[in-house]
């Protein structure tokens, strides 16, 4: 069956990380097919952690759901090995009504093709004066093909030159050699003549009456001979093919790859002089081949959109894939569908709380790892239940999931946001400047900076350093105050640092440092008007 990919928005976080990767694995559970979770992005530190606390490996990428070759399915995938005799490709062409065969090597890697083209004019050539040659062919190989009996086999190989004995006997022995091949009908002398000549091998064509007298010679010279009911220009023909099929083996073939664009495949292929491309792995080894037939069906990939709904947060090529259901706790976006789906859309504060009610609902209980994830999803999309989006169905999934899992969500959530806004190992001094701005008040310099944190343990066990880190920033700097403050999300607080004119600082307040600021998360609406007022009011003093 198509694979299904369950895939979210771009710029993933953990919410549609976990959505995706939950989703799948209940709809394998519940469902026959292939459910694969999918992103089009790359991780976030907080989602990497997440998977990495259960244990999980990160979806696949996949940067374009246009239909690629890997979407088309393989007519055919016939090969053939490279030591085979050209005239054996040739009747696997006929046998299995194709025009062109990829040669393989024991490795199954692709070598090359042989074409209708190729064998017509290994078979028709325009030079006249070409010499037959034989081979190199095995013994065996070789009356396989002529349908010949082997009489004596002095060689287990044959390569060289053949001849057709029609001239005058004196020439056809002036230009065989002891690696050439004799064709010859019901004439015993000459016959005699050729073996005592020391030529490779003898063939005897039509069924010809073949004596004592050249089968003793034969053995005595150490001369191959065969014996075949078809007629010598018969025998002719299927030699000139008996060589080895990398001799009439176009090296020039396109190839694909599984992840090449369909459209970019079909341009490649109709203009290919074999209208054909191959399809390889990595590693060259043949997957299947392609023709002009292979486009005649309309392929696409097939899809589920979790955590949005809008074209511009989907994944490239989102327009030419199958979507069969959109899961989502967003408003609706702009996305429209050929046909009716299942959409499912819940005034929730995450979308993994959605996948979480569906394993309630078809009575699947999710393993630890799973519950894990959809965990992290709801608790970072929700600032572990802090978010004014967060309803009672968000608490409720969380208990259900903690319990499973065998964690503690607010200190799961605070570590999640903690490595979401990538704080370790980030030295103080670059963390004031990471989310800074200035402000001009009443003829005075400020700057106001935000450290995003999970907990209240980050401003207290780094109250020094970041005493120390805005002050050496303030003065060098120059500006007459210089404001820190470190926002706790799961208190919903900040604790603010300051640094510059110490009477100003004293007016102010902040002589005891940190101050605790409750309620205040956002510089622009919590703190700077209620600062920017006490500020003025205290330049007027």
């Amino acid at each position: 069956m198509q694979p299904v990919y369950i895939i979210g928005h771009r710029q993933p976080d953990t919410d549609s990380i976990a959505s995706a990767v939950a989703y799948a694995s209940l709809l394998c559970q519940i469902h026959a097919g292939q459910y694969i979770p999918a992103r089009c992005g790359d991780l976030n530190a907080e989602t990497q952690y997440a998977l990495e606390v259960a244990g999980l490996d990160a979806p696949v990428l996949i940067e374009n759901v246009e239909p690629s070759v890997g979407d088309i399915p393989f007519l055919y995938t016939q090969t053939a090995p490279m030591n085979i005799p050209a005239i054996d490709v040739a009747l696997l062409m006929d046998e299995y009504d194709i025009r062109n065969i990829p040669i393989v090597d024991n490795e199954n890697r692709f070598l090359g093709l042989v074409s209708e083209h190729g064998l017509a004019r290994a078979y028709v050539s325009p030079h006249a004066s070409l010499p037959l040659k034989v081979g190199p062919i095995s013994l065996k190989a070789l009356a396989r093909i002529l349908q010949a009996e082997i009489i004596n086999a002095a060689h287990e190989e044959i390569h060289g030159n053949a001849s057709i004995v029609i001239d005058a006997l004196h020439i056809s022995l002036a230009r065989l050699g002891p690696q050439d091949v004799a064709i010859i009908g019901d004439n015993e002398p000459s016959q005699i003549a050729l073996v005592a000549e020391g030529i490779c091998a003898l063939i005897i064509a039509e069924g010809a009456h073949l004596g004592e007298r050249v089968r003793e010679s034969a053995k005595k010279m150490g001369v191959t001979l065969l014996t075949t009911p078809l007629d010598a220009f018969s025998v002719g023909r299927l030699l000139h093919l008996s060589g080895p099929v990398e001799t009439i083996m176009a090296t020039d073939a396109e190839t694909l790859h599984r992840d090449d664009l369909v459209t970019t495949a079909a341009q490649i292929v109709s203009n290919s002089p074999y209208r054909t491309a191959c399809v390889t792995d990595e590693d060259g080894h043949f997957i299947g081949m392609l023709s002009r037939n292979s486009f005649l069906e309309d392929v696409h990939k097939s899809v589920i959109l979790v955590d949005h709904n809008e074209y511009a947060q989907a994944v490239e090529g989102i327009e030419t894939a199958e979507i069969l259901e959109i899961i989502d706790h967003h408003r609706l976006g702009t996305i429209a569908t050929l046909q009716p789906i299942r959409f499912r859309n819940e005034p929730v504060g995450s979308t993994s709380t959605i996948i979480t009610m569906r394993y309630r609902e078809e009575q699947v209980i999710p393993d630890k790892a799973i519950a894990t994830i959809l965990l992290a999803g709801i608790l970072s999309d929700t600032l572990v239940l802090k978010m004014s989006t967060t309803t009672d169905r968000d608490r409720e999934a969380v208990a259900y999931l903690a319990e499973i899992a065998g964690i503690k969500p607010e200190e799961f959530g605070s570590e999640l946001i903690n490595k979401g806004m990538n704080l370790d190992g980030v030295p103080i001094e670059e963390l004031i400047v990471r989310d800074i701005k200035d402000f001009t008040l009443h003829d005075r310099s400020v700057s106001i900076a935000q450290i995003m944190t999970g907990s209240r343990d980050f401003a207290e066990s780094n109250a020094r350093e970041i005493q120390e880190a805005l002050t050496g920033y303030q003065t060098s700097h120059g500006y007459d105050i210089s404001i820190v403050l470190v926002t706790d999300v799961i208190g919903q607080r900040s604790f603010l640092f300051a640094s510059g004119d110490h009477g100003l600082i004293s007016k102010l307040g902040y002589l005891h440092q940190p101050v605790i600021l409750e309620g205040v998360m956002s510089r622009k609406k919590d703190f700077f008007p209620m600062f920017g007022q006490r500020f003025r009011q205290v330049i007027q003093i």
